[in-house]
């Protein structure tokens, strides 16, 4: 059987191969669905099939090893590919090893096929061979290419974010060079400043907490004994001075003891409280609850607003995720979607985590489990 049309007849056995290693190659597995795993595999095969049917020239063979082959329409799956693993934070060298891996799994299937290993057979490896490798060209170009798209977004939209923040303060020092101004419209210049610069500074915070996690590690933290209501009602206040239409109803025991980094488990919350006061319904108060459940510490945060479509519930702690205008609801189009991803971050380094859940009924619940006791370790 010739290597093109196996390819076509047995297209499921070789698929169900590509699922079992996207799995096991993929970072964050438990987030993939199978279609997401599976991506443009059926697709770049039926591609490579074809490509090997048709006629090609020596110069048409030359520039294809060259990474040159695809044009017009062709290598677009494989290219969408690169683009989804990017996406969905595969490496380069991940998105190569599935190549590898789809390679040699399309061979080995092959081999009891293949009645003569003659001229012609070593043909058609040479050319399949061809096109799995331009597919990975298209691929690495594809995960490039989004690569640097991601990266002028995020340099778009911190400049945006940044702008309003500098406005204000710029604003508030024309005035302040102006006539004496009276005094209660002093302390409302003093206000604009001091919400300005708090803005800023929670916004660098996120940012040296993501590229810590870009270099290959954790957010620093430096856990001590502390009670966690303590950076849990600085956050509550300082939202509060962020959002004054907000309100917050803080339910809690007197005390909630155990070993942790009072300065990230502020950051965790006021991110949690600060993207609730965002998306909370006009009027209805964000209802921060916290208790003890077994041997955790938990605080919950639920505001009433937009559900988040059950497809984007994962995908609000990814940072930099552009989500569809379907699911604007859950982030606005100008947002760097740092601060979801920096609270789950400190949650899971102090042994944690945080869990999310949403309806029309109930509202958006953001849930952090902390344990009453850690380790130095």
């Amino acid at each position: 059987m010739k290597l093109s049309t196996f390819i076509r007849c047995h297209i499921e056995a070789i698929l169900a191969q590509w699922d079992t290693f996207a799995r096991d190659n993929s970072p964050q597995p438990h987030l993939l669905s199978h279609e997401e795993l599976r991506d443009h595999a059926r697709e770049m095969l039926m591609e490579i099939a074809a490509d090997m049917e048709a006629r090609q020239t020596d110069r048409e063979q030359q520039r294809k090893s060259e990474g040159h082959g695809a044009s017009g329409h062709e290598g677009r799956a494989a290219t969408e590919h690169g683009k989804g693993r990017q996406l969905h934070k595969y490496t380069l060298l991940q998105v190569s090893a599935e190549f590898r891996s789809l390679r040699a799994t399309v061979l080995r299937l092959w081999e009891p096929y293949l009645e003569h290993a003659d001229t012609d057979a070593l043909h058609e490896v040479i050319r399949f061979n061809e096109g799995i490798d331009q597919a990975l060209a298209e691929s690495i170009a594809g995960w490039a290419r989004h690569t640097g798209e991601t990266r002028d977004l995020f340099l778009a939209v911190l400049g945006h974010d940044l702008r309003s923040p500098l406005a204000s303060i710029a604003l508030a020092g024309d005035m302040l060079a102006g006539p004496a101004l009276p005094p209660e419209r002093l302390a409302k210049v003093a206000f604009t400043v001091t919400r300005a610069t708090r803005i800023m500074s929670d916004m660098i915070n996120d940012l040296m907490g993501f590229a810590s996690t870009q270099l290959g590690g954790d957010i620093p933290q430096h856990p001590v004994p502390c009670d966690l209501l303590a950076p849990l009602n600085d956050a509550i206040a300082d939202a509060t001075a962020t959002y004054p239409g907000a309100r917050f109803q803080l339910h809690a025991p007197a005390t909630l003891i155990g070993r942790y980094d009072r300065g990230r488990l502020y950051q965790m919350f006021l991110n949690l409280l600060v993207n609730a006061a965002r998306h909370g319904a006009e009027g209805c108060p964000v209802l921060v609850e916290a208790g003890t459940r077994s041997t955790d510490h938990v605080v919950s945060v639920t505001n009433k607003g937009e559900p988040i479509p059950p497809q984007a519930l994962e995908s609000i702690f990814q940072p930099l995720v552009q989500l569809t205008e379907e699911d604007h609801v859950t982030r606005p189009p100008t947002s760097l979607g740092l601060g979801l991803f920096i609270a789950r971050k400190i949650a899971e380094g102090h042994g944690g985590g945080i869990q999310v859940a949403s309806n029309q009924s109930d509202g958006t619940r953001f849930t952090v489990t902390l344990p009453t006791k850690k380790s130095d370790a």
